[in-house]
C-alpha cells in the first residue's frame, strides 16, 4: 500500500479524526508493517516489535481523542510516536540480557549459535549506527532496513529528494568508517 501524504489525503486523515473504522483499518494496512519494521530493526524482538506497533496506534487515536494530533507529516508524527516508544523501552530495560537465547528458538530446532552471530552483528550495526547523526541513522533505517523509497524518506523527514541522496551518501560512507575501524 502507498504511504499517505497529508495534503492529497486530507479526506482520508479527517475521517480517521473523526474514527471512521474503514479510514483507521486503511491507515493501520498502509502503515503496520513499516511501523513493526521500524522498531523490529531498533530491539530485535519480534514480539516486543508487534506489542509496540500496536501501542503505536493506540497513542495515535489517544492523541487524536486529545486534539494533540499531527501538525504536518501524518507518517512522520506516526513514526515519532514509534521512536519515542523505542527510546522510551530501551531507557526501561537497559539491564536486560541482550544475548539470551529465546526458549522457542532452541526448542523449534533452530542453530543457537547462529541466532547468538546474527544478534551481536545486529548489536554491532547499533552501535555504529548510535555514532551517526540522528539524521544520518533515520536516512540508513529507513532506507535499508525499511526499504523506503527516497521520496517516501523525504517526504517523512521533510526534505528535498537531492537532501536526501546526499545525506544517504555521507551516512553511508560514516557507517562505512566507522565499521571498518571497529574491525
Amino acid at each position: 500500500m502507498r504511504v499517505v501524504r497529508t495534503g492529497e489525503d486530507a479526506p482520508l486523515l479527517r475521517r480517521v479524526q473523526d474514527y471512521d473504522p474503514v479510514a483507521l483499518a486503511h491507515i493501520y494496512d498502509c502503515y503496520a508493517g513499516r511501523i513493526y519494521s521500524y522498531i523490529y530493526f531498533h530491539l530485535s524482538d519480534a514480539g516486543l516489535a508487534e506489542e509496540l506497533t500496536g501501542t503505536v496506534f493506540v497513542k495515535m487515536l489517544e492523541a487524536i481523542r486529545a486534539d494533540k494530533a499531527w501538525t504536518r507529516s501524518f507518517s512522520g508524527w506516526l513514526y515519532r510516536i514509534a521512536h519515542n516508544l523505542v527510546v522510551d523501552h530501551v531507557r526501561r530495560d537497559r539491564q536486560r540480557e541482550r544475548y539470551g537465547l529465546d526458549e522457542r528458538l532452541a526448542a523449534e530446532g533452530a542453530d543457537p549459535a547462529g541466532i547468538v552471530a546474527r544478534r551481536l552483528e545486529h548489536e554491532r550495526l547499533r552501535r555504529a549506527l548510535a555514532q551517526l547523526t540522528q539524521e544520518q541513522a533515520q536516512v540508513i533505517v529507513a532506507k535499508f532496513a525499511e526499504g523506503l523509497s527516497n521520496a517516501e524518506i523525504a517526504q517523512r523527514m521533510g526534505k528535498t529528494e537531492g537532501a536526501i541522496k546526499s545525506l544517504q551518501f555521507r551516512a553511508v560512507a560514516s557507517l562505512r568508517r566507522i565499521l571498518e575501524a571497529e574491525e
